[in-house]
């Protein structure tokens, strides 16, 4: 049925282009929802006139004199741009994706499972704590949202209303909300903080392969190499405690090796992140001796899933004329649903943020009461659970869902209401092995409380007082100001584990001394100021170094768990970032684009030198030349680099190889992997060389390698041709920006639409130009990516440049639809105006908001 409406509508559009006069009305179709960017503006709600400065990348800059009117701007001109987006964006956080979609197999269990884990419910109760002033801004925003879209039908305000309603999908609209703004930031926060795959990842090769070779597929970060962590030991003590001891990560201990996972949630059920720790965001900041102009220069871009339009908005707030009552003086990006900069410079700092990759969710197996579904054993005695009932709705009329969520104090069971894969129906409580997720998220948070301090920060002071408020997602924020100083600040919740207890795995759960016993105090979270080595450099890389933990316990508990993590990236990325900023020094906005748009592949620097030992003189024939070809590259995955597409295919093959076979079923190795690759390349007997599919033969590494080299370069010759010369990693790797839901209808025509790519790029999953890959696709295209780049001076603001990925814009018709890609993909930017001066002068449109007449 679903097929069949869709059928009709591309009926109806052909008979519309071809009927009612071609291109002419097929171009109104797309171009209807475009807004107002030029003239004047009466609009219900403003207390005075504001003017709205767009550039020729529609980047606006909203000038107001009060700060009501500012976020009432900042509200109407994001739902110009991006109302779709922002539909979209709530109905993801309530877990209401199918009211915009119709009923649709693969996302019934997305639903289920957002309504679970209770966004929501927890940004609901968030909307109950804020403080008067958050209040007012979320309502000014909300209020500037509504104007604009409440006086006009929803098939003015975005090509989807029309397209969904032809098939049949009735959407109920309805106004903009605080709440709604904060729901997305739990969508956001989890999109940074599921680790939970991770954990069925490790109990499942546990149980399998056992702990050596888990220790092996996922190995600790490499402390004592030139990796770098993000504070070094010349940063510490964060307090005045001894770090001359030493401790290590532990592992997880073999009474832990039970069967947690029978019956359970699979991996990737529910993947609302990439899953790759090894893809992350960069960002780094040095003082004025590293830099042409004796002042701080800072970098950033954050490493998100590809999408269309971009994730972010870049903006400009600006409070005219600036007083205390209006502080506001600030240029950056923005999240579509929410008011306020996110990543930026105001005229007396400057921050970017990387994601840490804290380890905030723990899963527990519970015991409940034989006797009562709705009770949990905790601490001796019974606990009674809340159950909250939530109705699914379709938007193509189908029969609803109802389910109910059963929720301890820890937090809700989140393998209840499964669907079985033979019936489709829910199967509702799940009493053999229920799992409990304690998340972060799910604690009310005041983020935004911290948004808005830190956009009118002026100082390091008022900087770390604004992220004592951001509770969740912990993230890597660097610092520079205009009198400059530099620095980091990790903020964020992060758990203290009793004695014990990792959160590495499901654990069994029943007293109050299995669980967090709280959370580390702000004033102990990782910071630095002015090092004396006068940068930072952040990428997802380990915070820490270990005798950190050492002084810590020191102030929390001798025996308490306090790692932050155990997956990191391996420190790649920030191990060539520090290569290039000394390389480079002094340094200046150019060489931070260059560093930006760096593709060096560091694991395959490290892999080849055993690629170049092996035997090959029983190999079949043009493996040799296809090792010189290799043997030749200078370890950049340049998008015209034929060495490149080479090492790709030879890459993904050997991940294939040495991992895939013995891994549980429904598992594969990630681009991650890599690492453990060069580990196990100093360990040539290591069982994983061994292929399970010859049970009569036991493979070591080189018999693997050559295989693999072998496999690597067929593939290469297929998907690229036997002519070398013409082979180009941009050929395999590349970006497709998909827009959501009609992006992945299946319809080439509707895709063409509201899809843009695919488009050649360079890079890869740990080159510092991050552009992520899934093995377990069988392709190269990107899945991850640098979602901006940013870099700030310091010295002038006006010189500051950025370029996110696709365009302002989120309607199909609008010219800044799409204008980034091809800058984005060639590393390229614009400039990122901050004065009056300066954004006048780079003015095409200017829309004046005027006070309607009471």
């Amino acid at each position: 049925m679903k097929i069949l409406r869709i059928l009709l509508l591309i009926l109806l559009l052909i008979i519309v282009v071809v009927v009612g006069g071609g291109f002419l009305i097929y171009n109104d179709t797309l171009r209807g929802p475009l807004p107002q960017i030029d003239g004047n503006l009466s609009v219900d709600g403003l207390e005075a006139q504001v003017e709205i400065l767009r550039d020729s990348w529609g980047v606006p800059h909203i000038y107001a004199s009060n700060q009501h009117d500012l976020f009432f701007a900042q509200g109407l001109v994001q739902a110009q741009d991006r109302w779709w987006q922002m539909e979209f964006f709530r109905h993801t956080g309530n877990g209401t994706i199918e009211e915009l979609t119709g009923k649709t197999d693969s996302l019934i269990g997305t639903d289920i499972f957002i309504r679970t884990v209770g966004w929501r419910r927890t940004a609901e109760t968030e909307v109950g704590l804020l403080g008067e002033a958050e209040r007012a801004i979320l309502q000014a925003f909300a209020d500037g949202v509504n104007a604009y879209i409440l006086n006009r039908a929803p098939d003015d305000l975005a090509l989807e209303y029309r397209l969904l309603g032809l098939t049949g999908v009735s959407i109920q609209f309805e106004p903009w909300t605080p709440a709604d703004t904060l729901v997305w930031s739990k969508v956001m926060a989890w999109n940074l903080t599921d680790t939970t795959d991770y954990e069925y990842t490790r109990q499942a090769i546990y149980e399998t392969l056992g702990e050596a070779m888990a220790a092996d597929f996922t190995p600790p970060y490499p402390y004592d190499s030139d990796r770098p962590t993000i504070l070094y030991p010349e940063d510490l003590p964060i307090n005045e405690a001894s770090a001359a001891a030493k401790i290590t990560p532990s592992m997880v201990s073999e009474t832990r090796l039970n069967s947690l996972m029978a019956g359970g949630v699979q991996p990737g059920e529910f993947a609302f992140s990439d899953g790759d720790p090894g893809i992350g965001s960069n960002n780094w900041v040095t003082t004025g001796s590293l830099t042409a102009s004796g002042t701080p220069l800072l970098a950033n871009d954050p490493h998100l899933g590809i999408q269309m339009p971009s994730i972010w908005y870049e903006i400009g707030l600006h409070c005219l004329p600036l007083d205390e009552q209006c502080p506001l003086d600030v240029v950056g990006f923005a999240l579509s649903p929410a008011p306020g900069i996110i990543i930026g410079h105001n005229a007396n700092i400057a921050w970017g943020v990387t994601n840490v990759g804290a380890d905030v969710q723990d899963l527990y197996q519970i015991m409940l009461n034989p006797e009562n579904p709705l009770q949990y054993q905790w601490n001796g005695e019974w606990r009674d659970m809340t159950v909250h009932e939530e109705t699914i709705n379709f938007g193509d009329g189908a029969a609803p869902i109802t389910i109910k969520v059963r929720e301890t104090h820890l937090g809700p069971i989140i393998n209840d209401n499964r669907i079985n894969d033979e019936t489709g129906e829910v199967e509702g409580y799940n009493n053999t092995d229920p799992l409990v997720m304690r998340w972060t998220g799910s604690d009310p948070g005041t983020i935004f409380n911290a948004v808005f301090k830190l956009n009118r920060a002026t100082n390091w002071q008022q900087f770390r007082d604004a992220l004592r408020e951001w509770n969740v997602p912990a993230q890597n924020f660097v610092y520079a100001d205009v009198t400059g100083n530099i620095g980091y600040q990790t903020p964020g919740s992060m758990p203290i584990r009793p004695a014990g207890k990792d959160g590495l795995t499901p654990t069994p759960a029943s007293a109050d001394t299995d669980v967090w016993q709280g959370y580390i105090a702000f004033d102990d979270l990782p910071r630095i100021y002015n090092p004396a080595r006068d940068y930072i450099v952040t990428a997802n890389q380990a915070v820490v170094p270990m005798a950190y933990y050492n002084q810590l316990a020191e102030k929390v508990s001798a025996d308490a768990n306090t790692l932050l993590s155990y997956d990191w990236a391996y420190g790649q990325r920030a191990q060539r970032i520090t290569e290039l900023l000394q390389q480079f020094a002094p340094n200046t906005v150019q060489t931070f684009q260059q560093i930006q748009g760096d593709n060096k592949n560091m694991d395959a620097q490290l892999i080849m030198p055993y690629v170049a030992n092996l035997d090959l003189s029983s190999a079949q024939p043009g493996l040799e030349d296809a090792r010189a070809l290799l043997l030749g590259w200078d370890f950049h995955m340049q998008m015209d680099s034929p060495q490149a597409a080479m090492f790709g295919e030879f890459s993904a093959t050997l991940l294939h190889n040495l991992f895939d076979d013995q891994l549980p079923e429904g598992y594969t190795a990630t681009n991650h992997q890599l690492w453990a690759i060069v580990q196990l390349l100093e360990q040539p007997d290591n069982p994983w060389w061994d292929d399970a599919a010859t049970p009569d033969v036991v493979e070591q590494r080189d018999a693997i390698l050559i295989r693999s080299l072998e496999e690597g370069y067929a593939v290469a010759n297929a998907a690229l041709g036997t002519d070398r010369a013409t082979w180009q990693w941009g050929k395999l790797h590349t970006a497709t920006f998909v827009s959501n839901p009609l992006g992945l209808s299946g319809i080439d025509m509707i895709e063409q639409l509201v899809n843009r790519g695919p488009v050649p790029v360079g890079g890869g999953s740990d080159s510092v130009n991050a552009t992520g890959w899934n093995p377990a696709s069988g392709n190269f295209a990107v899945g991850g990516l640098p979602s901006m780049r940013m870099i700030v001076d310091l010295a002038n603001f006006d010189e500051s440049v950025t370029m996110h990925t696709t365009g302002q814009s989120g309607h199909p018709g609008s010219p800044h639809y799409d204008d980034m890609i091809e800058s984005w993909r060639t590393i390229q930017y614009h400039r990122m105006s901050f004065s009056r001066e300066n954004v006048e002068a780079a003015t095409v449109n200017r829309l004046v908001l005027i006070p309607a007449a009471s």
